[in-house]
């Protein structure tokens, strides 16, 4: 009798390997596999089998232009299976260059448009208060030179003001702001009520440790930092 065993996290450079062609965003796909990994293994209670459900974790991908960890970590878990990874970027794929929430189980939101996710789980977290469901974890993964956009600034206000506890930000720090923010990532989070946890994108107990330890009445924040682009 075989046993098939489940890709695990030692897969995913295979698994992002198949995807080939151009537009790969292979800095924006490394910068995030990590912080990847430890949600889908670790944190979110979403899987194929629930991923419908109501009361399901909802994961939103923001940073959408560097997808193939992405994908690779939802084949790593069921979603997705790996005789399509290699349809990447095909004109007939449901695997494009940014990710289809109408094409793919398990996508929440389609995205790449920078400074779209954090205002849509702000709205996605109150809208799972209102129907009661404040267990279910709305968590958003953006880059830090997505928080240059206004609409996530308004959002990081209303959060903390609504003390949507239910919700976390996992900002990828790969030193890519034009900007920047004085006093740095967490504290643009931290001025306006947000619990925040600054950890490396590469750790993944102290990546776990940051988002299951309890932050009572405030959103989270967690700044992921990982080697700096290019």
């Amino acid at each position: 009798m075989t046993t098939v065993t489940a890709p695990g996290y030692a897969d995913l450079p295979r698994l992002i390997s198949l995807m080939t062609g151009d537009e790969k965003h292979t800095a924006a796909a490394e910068s995030t596999l990590d912080v990847l990994w430890v949600l889908y293994d670790r944190v979110l209670d979403v899987t194929p089998a629930n991923f419908r459900e109501p009361g399901r974790d909802r994961f939103l991908l923001s940073k959408g232009h560097g997808p193939m960890a992405y994908y690779a970590v939802l084949t790593a878990k069921g979603f997705i299976a790996e005789a399509e990874l290699a349809t990447w970027s095909d004109p007939m794929s449901r695997l494009g260059h940014h990710p289809d929430r109408c094409r793919i189980p398990g996508v929440e939101i389609s995205s790449g448009s920078l400074g779209h996710g954090l205002p849509i789980a702000l709205g996605t977290a109150l809208g799972l208060r209102a129907r009661g469901l404040t267990s279910a974890k709305v968590v958003t993964l953006v880059g830090d030179a997505e928080l240059d956009e206004g609409s996530n600034h308004e959002a990081i206000a209303v959060a903390a003001r609504d003390h949507l506890e239910n919700l976390t930000t996992v900002v990828i720090d790969n030193r890519s702001s034009t900007r920047g923010w004085p006093g740095g990532i967490a504290r643009r989070f931290a001025v306006e009520g947000w619990e925040t946890r600054t950890v490396s994108g590469r750790d993944h107990d102290a990546l776990d440790e940051a988002f299951t330890t309890a932050h009572p009445g405030r959103p989270l924040a967690v700044v992921a930092v990982v080697e700096p682009k290019g």
